[in-house]
């Protein structure tokens, strides 16, 4: 049997987080291994409780998630969960080092997706966070494409495709469908894009297509 992955809670709000332990301790392969009230707790407990992830919430008394989420960052995953009432908190929260964003009145069965995928190493953005956090950050698209030019130029033309479709929101698998490829050669493209790119993630990369013009914002 596998290790269980060991989610850490952090939230002011009791009745939620009563409401997050109970949806993730009926799953076999998660283990709640403690909660924090604010920021300060969640960077103290990370280092004591070894977290795989932590759900953190954005705005919380003593220290915000956002500034928590820097602290601690460099030692686990971090899955922001947000009301979606302040983009700016979430793009800052990214920047800062997380690994995804959720909305708290998401569905019991994406919050459990959401800690497996980010478990182990994907990244993931909600949709209606995605739209919205990058329509705002890109004021129209393509304002970092000069910037960001000379980085692009290091790919291949393949890998600059998988970018796009990774920007899109698209997983390995339907990438895959999308070139006619296996799985393993989309992984190995994601991986080179990352690698070429210094960038940690997936969300890094969803963030670097916009702002290199790469992709656009819906209207």
């Amino acid at each position: 049997m596998s290790v269980p992955i060991r989610v850490m809670l952090v939230d002011d709000q009791p009745l939620l987080v009563s409401g997050f332990t109970m949806i993730l301790s009926t799953e076999d392969d998660i283990e709640v291994v403690g909660q924090a009230r604010n920021g300060r707790e969640a960077a103290s407990a990370v280092d004591e409780l070894r977290p795989d992830v932590v759900l953190m919430d954005v705005q919380m008394p003593v220290l915000d998630g956002i500034e928590a989420t820097r602290l601690v960052a460099d030692r686990t995953k971090v899955i922001i969960l947000t009301t979606f009432d302040r983009d700016d908190y979430l793009f800052d929260a990214l920047a800062a080092g997380a690994s995804g964003f959720l909305l708290k009145n998401a569905d019991p069965d994406d919050l459990v997706d959401a800690v497996r995928a980010v478990a182990h190493g994907h990244a993931l953005l909600a949709p209606e966070v995605t739209s919205r956090v990058i329509a705002r950050m890109t004021d129209g698209g393509g304002a970092g494409g000069t910037r960001h030019a000379e980085a692009l130029s290091r790919l291949t033309t393949r890998e600059k495709e998988v970018l796009e479709q990774v920007a899109r929101g698209l997983s390995n698998a339907e990438i895959a469908a999308e070139m006619f490829v296996g799985d393993a050669t989309v992984k190995t493209h994601v991986s080179n894009v990352l690698s070429k790119l210094h960038l940690r993630d997936r969300v890094q990369a969803v963030v670097f297509a916009y702002e290199a013009g790469l992709v656009k914002p819906a209207p």
